[in-house]
């Protein structure tokens, strides 16, 4: 298996035995156990699993009988699927956990950014904004919307205030910094997307990406 589903608790500092600083996002992952085997886009096959524990009167009974299919006693709070890698076994009811990484290994994490809500251009694209002059009234302004006779409408895709943040992104490059099977945590060097408490998927990164 080549990945789990964990909750972002925050970040902290580690230390390296020469004394180096660290800084670490810690990410409580699984134990995750698998709710379902089946065929992802392709063909490939994928699995499905399942974190946290979701309260019985909040569970419907769809919901509560494909858990139980998998052997579970509880139904969890979070279903998500990933490939699953060529040559690899798994049924349901296996669990995955923690255990999986090892310190140094190339990892990416997905998750939910966090929300910024409504934004300007200036925050939201980095624009420079206008004069910061006496008697200028475009301060934060987007400037010119682009020719008027022709053709005469604002372009696809330009960049404009609009909500910002709350999207799902994926940060590449990552290693994993510690390992603590015990507690069911793993640290990651840097920071990862999302809020604290956020969910994320944490993967292997097998290739190296064009970033690290």
């Amino acid at each position: 298996m080549n990945g789990i589903l964990g909750r972002k608790i925050g970040m902290t500092r580690v230390f390296e035995e020469n004394g180096r600083v660290i800084p670490v996002t810690v990410i409580e992952a699984g134990p995750c156990p698998i709710v379902q085997v089946h065929d992802g886009p392709g063909g490939a096959k994928a699995v499905q699993l399942g974190f946290g524990m979701r309260k019985s009167n909040r569970v419907s009974k769809a919901l509560a009988g494909h858990a139980a299919r998998a052997g579970l006693d509880s139904t969890p709070a979070v279903l998500r699927s990933i490939p699953l890698p060529e040559g690899a076994q798994a049924s349901p009811g296996d669990v995955v956990t923690v255990e999986i990484f090892e310190a140094g290994d190339q990892i990416k994490v997905t998750g939910t950014t966090k929300g910024r809500g409504f934004q300007g251009v200036v925050k939201r694209h980095g624009f420079r904004g206008g004069p910061a002059a006496h008697g200028s009234t475009r301060y934060r302004n987007p400037g010119s919307m682009g020719a008027g006779t022709d053709p005469s409408r604002v372009i696809k895709g330009k960049r404009l205030p609009g909500q910002m943040g709350s999207v799902r992104h994926t940060q590449m490059g990552l290693s994993v910094a510690k390992v603590d099977p015990q507690r069911n945590l793993l640290y990651v060097r840097g920071s990862i997307p999302g809020p604290v408490k956020g969910i994320v998927l944490v993967r292997k990164q097998e290739s190296r990406s064009r970033y690290a």
